[in-house]
Order: structure tokens, then sequence, then C-alpha cells
């Protein structure tokens, strides 16, 4: 099926007792098992409700299986250490989620796990592989500045020296990237952005192969991060208008970041989709559309970050990202705001950079609400 077919009907459960076409939402946390011989329980990431959007998500990702969390750091956090034990070693890219990277620095060092942050090129990775190294962990496009990483080229590395891959495929959702296809491991999303798509739930999922997701679940039940089964049927409801609501969101991101681009008072503009952003080819090859993520910062003789966004109208300063509603923030005073001054320049996170995640409203309307921000 294509994707709009596989949002609409995949995992969709029928409702035998009613003949409702929308999987019922089963609000129990105790369920009968002697006579079914199957022990559900929402920790066990076994409910009817959980497992209706997972096989909805696996069949988006072309994946065989997977969990859902009650965050995206849940689902990262448990995939990692789902996957590696003290002493081994992880491979991280330099620009990633602010969250993820305070994970890492906050918690591996408890547990004796080694780790090694690199700029998200090949042959930067290549050189810091050990005989301890277990998993590369990368994210593409980047948040905030929308970088790309070469899925293909990551993934022969890793098998080639027999190491597990991990992408964060939050930016690009299983309707502009599917990295699997490329030959990655496991796939995390961050299912309060674009899965969700609404501004109304915070969840998050883990999709691959069926022997790892069954690795995976013992870490993921004794560390209890699962979903509700009405959180589940909110996000199955959501996910049925995802194709629908990113591919808007996307041609609205291509045109903006094309005006911006244009515009002499932004000094910069982060998309994929221009064509000279330095990953476009990357872009190209492996991502279906360019995203509804744009990154771009302001001239110096401009207003600054907070003067700019409060004058904005219809476009909404906040945090998180992938709403049919227009949002921006700066991420040296959210996402990256655990990290310190010198990672956020190592990784060019700018005290101007302004992340702007872009809505289905119309473009012309939200390029005028830049404009007169600017013009103040």
């Amino acid at each position: 099926m294509e994707k709009q077919t596989q949002c609409v009907h995949s995992g969709n459960m029928i409702d035998e007792l009613t003949g409702g076409v929308n999987t019922p939402i089963h609000t129990s946390s105790v369920f009968k098992y002697v006579d079914s011989g199957k022990q559900q329980y929402p920790r066990y990431y076994n409910t009817p409700n959980q497992e209706a959007v997972v096989k909805k998500l696996c069949a988006l990702e072309g994946a065989e299986d997977g969990l859902l969390f009650s965050s995206g750091m849940a689902a990262i956090s448990t995939a990692i250490f789902g996957l590696i034990n003290g002493g081994d070693h992880v491979i991280l890219q330099d620009e990633i989620y602010g969250g993820t990277h305070a994970f890492v620095t906050n918690q591996f060092d408890k547990f004796g796990i080694e780790y090694s942050f690199t700029e998200r090129s090949v042959t930067s990775i290549e050189k810091l592989i050990r005989n301890n190294t277990k998993l590369i962990y990368v994210e593409t496009p980047t948040n905030p500045l929308l970088s790309l990483v070469d899925l293909k080229q990551v993934a022969v590395l890793a098998k080639d020296n027999d190491i597990l891959t991990i992408v964060d495929n939050t930016f690009a959702s299983p309707i502009n990237q599917n990295p699997i296809a490329l030959g990655i491991d496991v796939v995390c999303h961050s299912g309060t952005k674009y899965l969700g798509g609404h501004s109304d739930l915070c969840c998050g999922a883990v999709v691959s192969r069926k022997e790892i997701i069954e690795e995976l679940w013992t870490t993921a039940s004794d560390l209890g991060g699962n979903m509700n089964g009405q959180t589940c049927a909110l996000l199955e409801r959501s996910m049925k208008t995802l194709e629908l609501r990113v591919t808007r969101q996307t041609e609205n991101g291509f045109g903006l970041a094309q005006k911006l681009d244009e515009m002499a008072s932004i000094k910069k503009v982060y998309y994929p989709g221009l064509e000279g952003h330095p990953d476009h080819d990357v872009a190209r090859k492996q991502m279906h559309g360019f995203g509804a993520m744009i990154g771009f910062e302001l001239t110096e003789d401009g207003p600054d970050i907070i003067t700019f966004m409060k004058r904005l109208n219809l476009i909404t300063p906040a945090l998180s990202l992938g709403g049919i509603e227009s949002t921006i923030c700066a991420p040296v005073l959210t996402s990256h705001k655990k990290m310190s001054s010198e990672e956020r320049a190592r990784v060019g996170v700018s005290d101007q950079l302004l992340r702007f995640s872009v809505g289905i409203e119309h473009v012309d309307d939200l390029i005028y609400d830049i404009k007169q921000a600017i013009a103040g």
C-alpha cells in the first residue's frame, strides 16, 4: 500500500462488537489471561491500542516490530541502554538534539559506558571505531541546523564492523525518510512531534527487526516508559492524517525557505531543500521530501531574537515542533540550553539561531508575519 493508505488502514482494528471502524479504546490496565493464554499489561507493551499504533508505524517505516513510549527521550534512552552494556563504546554525532546529548553526558559515565562525539561525516565516524564499539547513533536531518548524514554509507560502515546503528528520524518523519530501507538497524521517533502532530501528545517510538525489539523489550519493561490506551488511541487517530499533514507542511517549508533565503534581513537559512545547502545532494538521494523544519539567523542590524519573537502575531514562540500550527524557538534558550556555550559553538548553534517549525497555514500569511516582526 502507498503511505496515504497505510496511514489510514494499517494496524486499524475493527470493533467486532459494534462494527465501529475505529480501533476501540481499551482503558484497562488489567486483562484476563487464563483463557487467552496471553499475559497483557501496559508495561509489557502488548495491549491492543499499543499494538495498533506499532503496526501502523511499522508499515510506514518498513519495520517488523516496535515499541511505544511515553516520550521521545524514553524511546531513545531505552533503545540505547537496551543494546549496550558497561564497557561498550558508542559513537554519536556531535550535532544532535540537546536532550539526547544531555542524556549521554549525564548517564553514560555512571554505567561505565564509553562514548565519543564526532562530526557527522562517515570518515570522522570511521576514525573513532574501537574494538569495543557496539553502536553508532546519528540524527538526520539534525536538530536544529538541518544537516544530513548519509545513512546508506553509515549503515555499510557499521555492518562491515559488526556495529548496530540507531537513527533519530523525528525531523523527517516516516513520510519523508525511511532509514531501514537504507540499511539502518533501529529507528527512533519523538512521536510528540509529527506523529502526534497536534501539539497535544507526549510520546515516542522505536521500530526495528523483530529480534532487536525482543532484545529491547526487557529493558523497556524494566524501565517502564510505556503509554496508556487512551494516549495510544489519540496517537493512532493523529497518524491517520500524517501523510496529509506532513506533505502540506513540507510544501510550505520549501516555499518559505526559498522566500527567507531571498530576504536581505535574513543572514543565513538552513534548509536541505535549498541548492546552496551543503547536504542538498544527500537530501535528494535519501529523502522523499525536504521536510518542514527551517533554521535561520537574522542579520546584526535587525531585532534581537527575543524582540523578534515577541513581535510575531501568527507564528507562536513555543517549545517542541511538528504541530499543524507554526512555532518558533531559539535553541540556545530551549532545546540546546543544557549544552555549554562551548559545546553549542562546536556544533554551530549560535545565539542568533531560530528554529522554525512550519505548519499548515498559508505561506503568504507566514512570510508576512516574519516580515512585519523584522520591520517592527
